[in-house]
């Protein structure tokens, strides 16, 4: 039976000249991400459909965004343990 070929070995060729892309073509100042997420770290999570579910119609009912939610439930559980919450 023939083996599929890997991915891993279209990166070992070099690409031609003109399709690589230059360094002066990318905008030096370019953020990183939207300005609203400058300053902030990712923290995420895999949950079962129904918690995924039941946080997305608690949020809707509240008129809240799940964030607004998760940033109350780690606040919560720092205040638990004992530490400072944080806020946002």
């Amino acid at each position: 039976m023939s083996r599929k070929p890997s991915f891993a070995n279209l990166r070992d060729r070099t690409a031609p000249a003109a399709a690589a892309p230059t360094p002066a073509a990318a905008p030096a100042e370019a953020p990183a991400g939207p300005p609203s997420r400058q300053g902030r770290k990712q923290i995420a999570g895999f949950f079962s459909p129904e918690m995924s579910f039941a946080m997305h119609m608690l949020a809707r009912r509240q008129g809240r965004s799940l964030q607004a939610l998760m940033a109350e439930a780690f606040n919560d559980v720092l205040r638990k343990h004992g530490e400072s919450p944080i806020g946002d």
